[in-house]
């Protein structure tokens, strides 16, 4: 009988030490957790000591002073034309149908390369600051003064799909870590209830590519961006299987935890389950808190409105601006919206019909973006949010079929707004045509060094070992841009 208990034992040590494989061999998931659920019933759970939960979400201190707490990232999908919303060149006018002049040869995307084309919508200085803006952002131009404008980016591709990526990871290259991911594992969330880091996606389609836009790459699981929906329930899936009742649900994911903590003790380099079990009980908790974050019925009928709420065509973007801002208020570090979705019509890529496509983008986001300043300022948010407004490029100065634009990643405006940024800024410009960045170019490098750096984060120290080398966002490049720091 000893020997037989003994044997029992070295049996269950050697199955705990091989459960790796042996969840492989299970087809992992549901056969794994009902030989958790054997395991318990035969008492052996009890065995196992429940420690605390390994988090690897928990808040770490910044290494730098920071500004900024959170980050709102509004990704205009498709690629703004800079040169009728943030960049005027006025002198198009007088050049209209002419071909640009020492430039070499231009590359279109869509063939068709036409001559010239001035914008059809005029510009006004506003503010303080007397910054000039398209009459297409009729709000945000109240607030120029917030904001700190870079007319002089460029980036690597003028193709959505790698420069997407470049926008969103650092690299035109599928695979790495998202911005919103190395702010996580920089600074982990102030909430244990919900993601650190939270994407909305436009209702008419994602971008294209979709999720690896937002992914963990060779970072961490528990780091990927979550995509919430804004109606009905938030997360794909969230709910727990029909008429298991919150006491089963509470006492399987306790015993799951206990398993994983045991084989966490054995195996402590072993992250890929860890963030699983993360994601397991976080996805628990979520069910009561996500569904509140998220919820507008809580909000005042005034602030809807300052967002646009309730009306066209505000109501989609602006619901999802409001929505971020609950988010950031409940300590979720990075929000990404993407406004415009599909291809061609429905996003920003305006090939054709220049005039319909952004007068119906801007007219959806205008208001909703001055109101999610209001509301930050309001609620004493705006000094540590920060708000980042791109696409993922800009367009060109020619026209394409007569009344569309191609990309252009050669030159284009982003701007920033909050969390330590120094409002009414200019930083750069492109050439006479809009064509490209020439005075004080910034790479897309320069934009996410700036990030982490107002959120606290060394850039250049941020780092992750990933085969066999040191990566970080930026690469080997990347500087902080300090002419928009406050």
């Amino acid at each position: 009988m000893s020997h037989h208990h003994h044997h029992g034992c070295g049996h269950y040590e050697k199955l705990l030490w091989s459960r790796r494989e042996l969840l492989g061999r299970l087809g992992g998931g549901i056969a794994g957790l009902a030989f958790a659920d054997l395991l318990n019933q035969n008492g052996l759970g009890a065995v196992l000591d429940a420690q605390q939960p390994r988090n690897p979400l928990a808040p770490k201190p910044p290494a730098l002073p920071a500004k900024a707490k959170a980050v709102i990232s509004i990704f205009c999908y498709g690629g703004v034309s800079h040169l009728d919303t943030w960049d005027p060149k006025p002198d198009l006018l007088k050049w209209q149908g002419e071909t640009m002049q020492g430039v070499g040869e231009v590359r279109t995307i869509m063939g068709n390369p036409g001559g010239l084309m001035p914008s059809p919508w005029k510009f006004k200085k506003h503010g303080q600051s007397g910054m000039e803006v398209s009459e297409l952002f009729p709000h945000m131009a109240e607030h120029v003064d917030d904001i700190a404008l870079i007319r002089s980016m460029y980036g690597i591709s003028p193709a959505h799909g790698p420069a997407l990526f470049q926008m969103n990871t650092g690299t035109i290259l599928a695979g790495s870590p998202s911005v919103g991911s190395w702010v996580t594992y920089g600074l982990g969330s102030e909430n244990e209830n919900l993601p650190g880091f939270i994407v909305f996606t436009d209702h008419r389609g994602g971008p294209i590519n979709g999720p690896p836009n937002w992914s963990n790459g060779y970072l961490p699981a528990a780091y990927q961006g979550t995509q919430f929906r804004d109606t009905g329930s938030p997360i794909v899936d969230l709910k727990p299987p029909g008429g298991r009742t919150d006491g089963a649900q509470r006492r399987w994911l306790t015993m799951l935890h206990e398993l994983n903590e045991k084989h966490g003790d054995l195996h402590p380099l072993d992250t890929e389950l860890s963030a699983r079990v993360f994601s397991y009980e976080l996805a628990f908790r979520m069910q009561t808190h996500a569904p509140e974050a998220i919820d507008l019925g809580q909000e005042t009928e005034a602030t809807k409105r300052l967002y646009g709420v309730g009306v066209e065509p505000t109501d989609y973007f602006g619901r999802q601006a409001l929505m971020a801002r609950r988010l950031v208020e409940r300590g979720v570090r990075y929000v990404q919206i993407f406004s415009g979705g599909g291809n061609f019509e429905p996003s920003w890529d305006a090939h054709w019909d220049l005039k319909g496509n952004h007068g119906l983008h801007c007219a959806e986001t205008d208001k909703p973006l001055a109101g999610l300043i209001k509301d930050l300022k309001s609620r004493g948010m705006f000094d540590d949010t920060l708000i980042v407004w791109h696409g993922e490029f800009g367009r060109l100065p020619i026209s394409e079929r007569m009344d569309g634009r191609d990309h252009n990643n050669k030159g284009f405006s982003v701007w920033l707004a909050g969390g330590g940024v120094k409002g009414g800024t200019v930083v750069g410009a492109t050439d006479q045509y809009g064509y490209q960045a020439v005075d004080n170019a910034k790479s897309v490098y320069e934009l996410h060094a700036t990030i982490q750096h107002l959120l606290g984060i060394d850039f250049e120290k941020s780092t992750y070992r990933f085969n066999g080398r040191d990566m970080r966002l930026t690469d080997v490049h990347g500087k902080v841009i300090r002419e928009i720091l406050a």
